[in-house]
């Protein structure tokens, strides 16, 4: 009988899931409630500022709205910022978390199988 040997086939690279990129609206938020808290205010103080609702102004905070430009607008006016130095904050802040999420998805994870 002649002896057999089993083919040894590699197995294709396993995928890792990528981290989603970092949305505007989340970004946006955050660094509006940090200059916020930053300036020591309430939401419902800023938000009256604004012309929003103080439930409105948390949604941005948290991400949940996709604000019109008259809203940013009217909501960085309220923390006394231009809208251009938002939009460049913003902007900075996204290329950031870009640049650390692509320098984790680059790592190459090695195993030793005994």
């Amino acid at each position: 009988m002649p002896e057999q040997t089993a083919e040894i086939i590699p197995l294709p690279p396993k995928r890792t899931a990528r981290a989603p990129e970092p949305l505007w609206r989340d970004v946006l938020g955050d660094r509006l409630r940090r200059i916020r808290h930053d300036r020591g205010e309430r939401l419902a103080d800023t938000a009256d500022r604004a012309g929003v609702s103080p439930q409105y102004l948390s949604e941005m905070e948290r991400g949940l709205k996709e604000p019109s430009s008259e809203m940013i607008a009217a909501v960085a006016g309220a923390l006394e910022i231009t809208l251009i130095d938002l939009t460049a904050a913003v902007v900075d802040e996204l290329r950031e978390r870009t640049s650390e999420r692509q320098a984790v998805g680059n790592q190459v994870g090695l195993s030793l199988v005994a």
